[in-house]
């Protein structure tokens, strides 16, 4: 028997508003698999022209697999969201790329030709569930020096990233923080930000029934000057912030991939066909160098350069890890190319949910792009990973 692969296509996503997490944010009382929920449901009113017993699989992804986030998520939230109780689905962790896994995993399915259409995504509930909970962590990772006890704290390692690339100062990564706001900022002004935006019923104890419509932690106006005095909350005179970080975020995203032929067969748009993709281990204590090693291993199984990409969804874990990225293939911290539309630092990055959004503003972009031909989305992975994921832009016109 002869098999040969088929494109595959990345149809449609959306997301939720982000949130901040906490007894004050706007999900607070809103549980985790409702809002994933509220994803599938309008990708498929998005798309009516796909019959729902054609979706062959629902993967989403979340770090913290209990709860609300748990009972195998992907099963549970097809079943709730209305889909055909025939449709699979499952759950996934790759802590912050989680949706991107859940991604590449369904795509790499359907190049298979084991699925036609599958949905994709992620949900990260923080408020209900903090980064860690439950875990336990064995102590032969620290006992038998395995890994360096910062590894395990997320804001640890951005630190020792500073420490090893000692130019990459707190006052880039401040800058580079506050060019994340005003992107974001005038992109929301521009209309950019909310085509791909679901709206959530939320249900507040005090205030009553809301609807959740607008992304709640960028803090438009920021400054450098406002962020050079900020507390370091990982290491005394340390360089990583509130402000040069992500936040705690809630949120879920979820997307719609598709055999290309299938997507031409049921008349699905086609928002960027993938190229290829590859995830790569670092050592855990300097996590947010991943996507450096992850890109070039993308890069060298699809015979591409960095020069070959038009534009880059990078996820702004944190401020120092984008910098360390840009700075290894020279690109500039100002590029254009690089995350026109803001990034997490402004949005948030409700963890396994992030991967997708990264996806949908790419796709998005590449509408308004066709001279782009490449683009690139990209994340560092807690217990030290990277992931990053190549597309082409369909609408591509050609060398000219």
């Amino acid at each position: 028997m002869t098999r040969s692969l088929r494109e595959v296509v990345f149809v449609d996503g959306v997301r939720t508003p982000f949130g901040k997490a906490g007894p004050k944010g706007m999900y607070a009382q809103t549980r985790a698999d409702d809002l994933v929920v509220r994803c599938i449901r309008e990708l498929m009113r998005r798309n009516p022209q796909l019959p729902a017993d054609r979706v062959d699989e629902v993967a989403i992804a979340a770090t913290t697999q209990i709860g609300d986030q748990g009972l195998t998520i992907g099963r549970t939230a097809a079943l709730l969201a209305g889909l055909p109780k025939s449709v699979p689905g499952f759950a996934i962790d790759r802590m912050c790329a989680g949706a991107m896994t859940a991604v590449t995993t369904t795509a790499s399915g359907i190049a298979f030709g084991a699925y036609d259409v599958a949905i994709a995504g992620g949900v990260e509930h923080m408020g209900h569930h903090p980064m860690g909970e439950g875990v336990d962590p064995n102590p032969r990772f620290v006992s038998e020096k395995i890994v360096d006890s910062s590894a395990l704290v997320m804001g640890s390692t951005a630190e020792n990233l500073h420490d090893r690339y000692p130019h990459l100062t707190k006052e880039r990564a401040d800058a580079f923080a506050v060019g994340s706001q005003d992107k974001y900022a005038a992109a929301l002004a521009a209309g950019k930000i909310g085509p791909e935006l679901v709206p959530v019923a939320t249900r507040s104890a005090e205030q009553g029934w809301g609807l959740a419509t607008a992304d709640e932690p960028p803090r438009p106006g920021t400054t450098v000057e406002g962020l050079a005095d900020l507390k370091t909350p990982f290491r005394p005179h340390g360089h990583v912030t509130a402000g040069n970080a992500a936040g705690l975020n809630d949120g879920a995203t979820a997307s719609l991939l598709a055999a290309e032929d299938v997507a031409v067969e049921l008349g699905l748009p086609i928002g960027m066909r993938l190229v290829g993709f590859g995830f790569t281990g670092v050592e855990p204590e300097v996590m947010g160098i991943g996507p450096v090693p992850a890109t070039e291993k993308a890069l060298a199984r699809t015979g591409l350069t960095i020069d070959d990409i038009g534009l880059f969804e990078l996820n702004e874990a944190f401020a120092v890890q984008v910098l360390a990225f840009l700075d290894h293939f020279g690109i500039a911290d100002d590029d254009p190319r690089v995350n026109p539309w803001g990034g997490a630092i402004a949005v948030g990055h409700p963890l396994a949910s992030s991967g997708v959004r990264l996806m949908t503003q790419l796709s998005r972009q590449f509408a308004e792009r066709p001279d782009v031909r490449y683009g690139l989305t990209a994340m560092c992975i807690g217990i030290g990973m990277g992931g990053s994921v190549i597309w082409e832009n369909p609408a591509w016109e050609g060398e000219k």
